[in-house]
């Protein structure tokens, strides 16, 4: 009887699989569409808004469907990797030692529970230990080098003037909210967001001892301390001004304007020999250098003991999870934690990606897709020319440096050419706490080795398996990982309309960043500098300026709006990747073509296919933090926004007078 139970369930299997694969293969969810929506009154619904209106998001989850969401299913494909090799006898310091004994000391839930807060009982010791401000420095620093952050940021990226150095730079932080303005903000939603931070803050304290008392006076300290902090932080808007965001000084005159700190001193602590250094942000380090003598030092070490339990939360016994969690939740608005394997293969991910990435490429990854994909990305090169030939408001020597621009991207498709080496990270099967400091003082000593030295132009900013693509203006290269290059995005049987709306539109966007209002900032060679004429300029930012306050029309939630400045580049980069991936199309057989299938024009599937690939449900608490941090528009704007602007959209679906989302000629925004 098991046997046949056993046949039965395989022959079902095979069953739902095959159908699923014949459903699959039509691209376009023609059931799933609603005609009782007009295209012209909201596209992303249209196509959408069958799904959108019966889907359920997990309970453990903040949202559901393509592009981000796309990473669940791809993590449970990690997971059966992890499950694998953590009981497998691996051979020690293989890569499949390291990733299935981290996986498997961060399983160990018993001996975790069993430890409590033990594991941060030293550090919490040596916050008690300070005396001074140098002292406190000096463990700041110390820290660091460990993942333990706290109120100086500090980091190793290409200098903005000489793209080809990297410099250390340093960046506004010490707080814990998602954004300057949640400290600030009086709107029920957010004091809801102050109230739970401050309640997770308190509850951090009394998990390692405090009585409730104490515990709130802490959290109050730390809380008063951050929003000083936050004061003179700048906001995400600010922070996209590339120049304002740029001060590269000497380490020596620093150190006499901010004396507090003691840059020598501090940066010596870290292991940073070097004279000058990018203070991305003044402001705050002048308040931090003010607040060093103005804030006693009784209050800097609640502070530090607040951040210490912020940094090591996730990496404790179950009730320090729990905190963590209901506190996230108000932001995300998932109702139930994720599975200790979850969690624990997302930690996989963040902190031996490469490893683990290189698993995933092996089981997961069809190598003639990078083939593809390199044929698709130079025919939206080409594509993307033909644009700049024919913009009415550039002139002819801005064009010539566009398109030298556009012709010295490194395109990196699938995977890394030359894996990250993890060979000085040692992996204990029975020290989870102690695995995750020591991969974090690796990735300090990875990142501390690169100062003052030529930038790697091989190296990789995500991981294999993430479903992202990513433009890195330093560097002039556009990236396309293995993760995306997967249905709805990009599928070898599939037709040229489904493709180049997908995975086409993807690489037009990243394309385009590399001329929207920050990287058109940048040179070919990934300097800041200036290569447009003041006229061409003054009319980019005119065109941009329009975008912005088109975006910043579209109502999200109540009354709650797209913030325009902040989803700019975005924007921009949807609104040509959608141009240029059509014009692209265009260029094959198919879009030359009328020849419909499942009744539907080729310029019909291809957006089709753009309306599929941002198919995104998500919850309104997620949503509103995602406004208000997030660079992009939410996946209905990033449907509607490019289409309502964009001609050949009008004439494929017959868009008219009338239409909600119809915009007249005039109204339309075309930048690129």
């Amino acid at each position: 009887m098991k046997k046949l139970f056993t046949l039965c369930l395989i022959l079902a299997l095979f069953s739902v699989g095959r159908n699923a694969v014949a459903q699959h293969k039509t691209f376009v969810d023609v059931a799933g569409l609603n005609p009782a929506i007009k295209p012209g009154d909201n596209f992303f619904r249209y196509v959408n808004a069958r799904w959108y209106d019966t889907v359920k998001i997990a309970n453990d989850q903040a949202g559901v469907g393509s592009y981000s969401f796309l990473n669940i299913p791809q993590k449970l494909l990690l997971q059966n990797i992890l499950d694998s090799v953590s009981k497998a006898k691996n051979t020690t310091g293989s890569i499949d030692q390291k990733v299935g004994d981290f996986y498997a000391s961060g399983m160990d839930m018993a001996t975790i529970d069993r430890r409590g807060y033990e594991p941060v009982k030293a550090i919490l010791a040596r916050i008690d230990a300070i005396n001074s401000v140098p002292a406190l420095l000096k463990f700041v620093a110390v820290e660091m080098a460990s993942g333990n952050r706290s109120v100086i940021s500090f980091g190793i990226s290409p200098d903005n003037k000489n793209s080809s150095i990297n410099i250390a730079h340093l960046y506004q932080g010490g707080t814990g909210l998602p954004e300057k303005g949640y400290y600030f903000k009086t709107d029920s939603a957010t004091l809801q967001v102050q109230k739970a931070y401050k309640t997770y803050l308190s509850t951090l304290f009394q998990l390692t001892g405090s009585s409730r008392a104490v515990a709130t006076k802490n959290a109050d300290i730390t809380y008063g301390i951050e929003k000083q902090l936050a004061y003179s932080s700048k906001t995400n808007v600010e922070l996209r001004d590339v120049n304002a965001n740029f001060n590269k000084v000497a380490v020596a005159a620093i150190g006499k304007k901010q004396a507090n700190i003691n840059w020598k001193m501090l940066l010596g602590n870290l292991g940073a020999a070097t004279d000058s250094i990018d203070m991305a942000q003044p402001a705050y380090y002048d308040k931090l250098n003010a607040m060093l003598k103005a804030v006693s030092i009784t209050s800097w070490k609640a502070y530090l003991k607040a951040a210490t339990l912020q940094n090591y939360a996730d990496r404790l016994n179950q009730p320090f999870v729990d905190a963590s969690f209901t506190f996230n939740k108000v932001l995300s608005g998932e109702d139930t934690q994720k599975t200790r394997r979850q969690i624990m293969t997302a930690n996989v991910d963040n902190m031996l990606g490469q490893a683990l990435g290189q698993l995933y490429v092996k089981r997961y990854f069809n190598e003639d897709a990078k083939k593809r994909v390199l044929a698709l990305v130079n025919n939206l090169q080409k594509a993307f020319e033909n644009r700049i030939n024919q913009l009415n408001w550039m002139s002819d020597s801005t064009k010539q440096k566009a398109k030298e621009k556009l012709y010295t991207f490194t395109k990196k498709i699938g995977y890394p050419d030359k894996w990250r080496n993890y060979d000085k990270v040692q992996v204990s099967r029975t020290k989870f706490f102690e695995n995750t400091l020591s991969l974090n003082k690796n990735d300090f000593q990875f990142e501390l080795a690169k100062l003052n030295k030529p930038v790697d132009k091989t190296e990789w900013g995500t991981t294999p398996s993430t479903v992202t693509a990513y433009y890195n203006p330093p560097v002039n290269e556009i990236v396309f990982p293995a993760g995306i290059l997967q249905y709805p995005y990009f599928d070898f049987s599939a037709d040229d309309a489904i493709n180049y709306g997908g995975i086409g539109m993807v690489i037009g966007h990243e394309m385009t960043h590399a001329f929207d209002d920050q990287g058109a900032q940048y040179d070919k060679d990934g300097n800041v500098k200036n290569w447009w004429t003041k006229e061409d300029l003054r009319k980019f930012k005119e065109k941009t300026t329009q975008l912005s306050n088109l975006y910043s029309s579209f109502t999200v939630l109540d009354t709650v709006h797209i913030k325009g400045p902040l989803t700019l580049g975005e924007n921009t980069a949807d609104n040509g990747g959608v141009a240029i991936a059509y014009d692209a199309f265009k260029m094959t057989e198919q879009g030359k073509s009328d020849d419909k299938i499942d009744s539907f024009t080729p310029d019909q599937r291809f957006f089709l296919s753009i309306a599929r690939i941002w198919r995104v449900k998500t919850r309104d608490a997620f949503l509103r933090t995602y406004v208000n941090t997030n660079p992009h528009s939410p996946a209905m704007w990033r449907v509607n926004g490019p289409l309502m602007n964009f001609a050949p959209f009008y004439k494929a679906f017959n868009i008219q007078p009338g239409d909600k989302n119809y915009k007249a000629e005039n109204e339309r925004v075309r930048i690129w």
